[in-house]
């Protein structure tokens, strides 16, 4: 499991539209370990904003779809 992120966080993810651009953000940080503190100083966003992404619960503005796009096809 990944640290950090708990089980309902991970349910939702798991859950949420695996096509949406914050989701598959949300599972390549689970997957990587990376925290949510790291991806929000990244993209200069709130830690909420963050965890918004990953359960689908809206999307990124297009500057950032494309910079987060670059960042899981690392």
């Amino acid at each position: 499991m990944a640290a950090g992120y708990s089980i309902a966080l991970l349910r939702k993810v798991k859950a949420a539209d695996p096509k949406a651009i914050g989701v598959k953000l949300g599972r390549f940080c689970i997957n990587n370990d990376i925290p949510v503190a790291i991806v929000a100083e990244k993209f200069g966003v709130s830690r909420a904003a963050v965890y918004c992404w990953f359960v689908g619960g809206y999307a990124p503005n297009k500057t950032l779809h494309d910079r987060i796009t670059k960042f899981i096809s690392r």
